[in-house]
């Protein structure tokens, strides 16, 4: 009997776990998707939220300072 208990916990357990990760995915599927189409990468940081961020700010450099002599 034990043993069935412990089964049962489980598998409750496991559908809450499926549940929650299907309701996150419903929440951001359509900023998720928007990030997807523009080549953003998407990571999930918590319930319902993601951080979003264009591969592109990787390439932008600093201007180089030209540095100016008073004479």
């Amino acid at each position: 009997m034990y043993s069935q208990g412990t089964k049962a916990i489980r598998r409750i357990k496991s559908r809450i776990r499926e549940l929650i990760t299907w309701a996150d995915r419903e929440i951001c599927m359509e900023p998720d998707e928007f990030a997807h189409r523009r080549g953003w990468t998407v990571a999930r940081t918590g319930f319902g939220s993601r951080r979003y961020r264009d591969p592109r700010f990787d390439q932008l450099r600093s201007r180089s300072r030209v540095i100016e002599e008073v004479s």
